[in-house]
């Protein structure tokens, strides 16, 4: 049998030695030779999977819409759908009256944010001696540990039962932190815990309005709070966060809340049932969203959750590029993980109703965790691109312009003061879904970097403390050159360049006005000029 190369697949007319022009030209020739028979089906089926998918997301996102007017319109409020009474103090039993709180701050070197976090917890209004503030303090920095080991003590000397605790080693990160939390001896008559991470500031009155439904309800494993952000005027970066994160909470948290009692946990800012947390199997840190974990375990077995919208906790968005992009790898890789490593158990749990189980793997796992990313990038940033390269190949105008402008109509009631930023939203949003998108592979297929844990970095009052002292005197930016670079992001402003060029050129749908301003975005993200730049000596 005749060996074949590479020579045989190639005609004898290409010659790869010639000029540039002749390279080129020979190129091209090759690019006719496969257009038809290879290139041309492939964009078409992938054209046919990403409307299919625009769609899931459609009728997603309309369902969560009429939902959510259904509820604003409609529904009851939480205290009115569960028993809730206001705590009040007893004069024959005193302070008993109020359930034993252990509040839990897990910190990481949160050196600018320590002292606010710590602040907040402590003053929180419940009886002193019916609640515990456990700070978990997981810092590597000597330095550091000493000033939140001291402001604990100072706490601790106005009364105020406040543990400072450590570890040996940072095994299992945050949620191994918060599970030997719990194995300590003072912990054992407590029946509820509260989570707040190092840069969440609660108002006094927290407990109070969210202990009566776990208090009155016994079938409540969780109440969560809403987040809201001390810094989201702070730059463009905290905006684009601002809206995407206000979408998650005005929408998606209360339709989980309202109709299934289920959502996902987000981590700090929320009460659990410690009876709960023990039923479910603890916390466990075989991904990187150990929070999400513990809700879907317990979800599984029959507990509810209540969302309230109303009860807000203060915290901070992550500033600078480098930090919110660790973050969204966390949280598009965790889930996608966790979807591979639950999704049998969830079809086999008898204990939740067959629409529950739906919700859960289609709506709460595959839609928003899997495909809203999936869609995001490979249809707006590769596929729509390419077809301008090959017109044979066509894009519906209700796949491509109708569908997505709906969708983004309802992703922006979360945030009607920054209505005005919507269309960059959209271009931030298309070159951050390539980071989600490859964090989503990466925890679908279990790879390298899937448990990977970067704590996101809290800037506090730093930068404003670091700006005044930068008037008087001038100060380098604090970031390497490997930090400000992002080829990836620069790899697709060039091949969207290019797309660009050949439609304003060649093209009919007039898509380079969408595609140069996104080339635009995906040059600043490139070379880092997204967000806060923190100055340093």
């Amino acid at each position: 049998m005749p060996e074949i190369s590479a020579a045989n697949l190639i005609p004898e007319s290409f010659d790869f030695r010639g000029s540039t022009a002749d390279i080129a030209g020979q190129i091209g020739l090759i690019w006719e030779l496969i257009r038809a028979p290879l290139i041309v089906p492939l964009l078409r089926l992938a054209v046919y999977i990403c409307l299919a998918m625009s769609l899931m997301l459609f009728i997603e996102r309309l369902y969560m819409g009429i939902v959510i007017i259904l509820v604003k319109i409609f529904w009851k409020k939480p205290e009115k759908r569960y028993k809730w009474e206001p705590m009040r103090d007893d004069l024959e039993i005193g302070n008993a009256a109020f359930p034993m709180v252990l509040v839990q701050i897990p910190m990481f070197n949160e050196k600018e944010v320590y002292k606010i976090s710590i602040g907040a917890a402590c003053n929180l209004s419940w009886p002193s001696d019916r609640i515990v503030i456990q700070v978990l303090d997981d810092s590597t920095d000597p330095i550091i540990k000493d000033m939140v080991e001291k402001e604990c003590q100072r706490w601790a000397s106005k009364g105020i039962n406040c543990r400072y605790q450590i570890r040996e080693t940072r095994g299992g990160y945050k949620a191994g932190a918060l599970k030997e939390g719990l194995k300590h001896d003072y912990v054992k008559d407590c029946e509820y815990v509260v989570i707040f991470d190092a840069d969440f500031r609660p108002e006094p009155d927290f407990l109070r309005r969210a202990i009566p439904f776990l208090v009155h309800n016994s079938d409540i494993a969780l109440v969560q709070a809403r987040w809201r952000f001390v810094n989201s005027d702070e730059c463009l970066l905290t905006r684009m966060q601002e809206m995407s994160l206000d979408y998650h909470f005005t929408v998606e948290q209360e339709v989980g809340s309202s109709t299934h009692a289920f959502f996902g946990f987000n981590g700090t800012g929320g009460i659990w049932r410690i009876a709960a947390i023990n039923e479910a199997g603890g916390w466990k840190d075989r991904t990187t969203v150990e929070d999400m974990d513990l809700a879907v375990r317990a979800g599984l077995k029959g507990w509810k959750f209540v969302y309230l919208g109303d009860l807000q906790v203060k915290s901070e968005l992550p500033s600078t590029f480098k930090a919110f992009r660790f973050q969204q790898h966390r949280w598009s890789c965790g889930p996608a993980n966790l979807f591979r490593k639950m999704v049998m158990e969830i079809v086999r749990n008898k204990k939740i109703a067959l629409w529950k189980k739906i919700y859960v793997i289609y709506s709460f796992f595959f839609v928003r965790k899997v495909i809203a990313h999936m869609i995001t990038f490979f249809f707006y940033c590769v596929v729509l691109p390419l077809t301008i390269l090959v017109p044979e190949v066509e894009v519906p105008k209700w796949g491509a312009i109708y569908i997505p402008c709906i969708i983004t109509a309802l992703n922006s009631v979360g945030t009607p003061r920054s209505i005005h930023l919507l269309f960059y939203w959209i271009l931030f949003e298309n070159v951050m879904s390539l980071h989600r998108t490859k964090a989503t592979f990466i925890g679908l297929l279990e790879a390298k970097r899937a448990n990977e844990w970067v704590v996101t970095e809290k800037l506090g009052d730093a930068l404003k403390n670091k700006s005044n002292v930068a008037k008087a005197k001038p100060k380098k930016i604090g970031l390497k050159i490997g930090d400000r670079i992002h080829l990836t992001e620069l790899g697709f402003a060039v091949f969207l360049f290019f797309c660009g060029c050949y439609d304003f050129l060649y093209g009919k749908n007039n898509y380079f006005i969408y595609l140069f301003l996104q080339v635009i975005t995906f040059t600043i993200a490139g070379f880092g000029y997204i967000g806060t730049i923190v100055p340093t000596s």
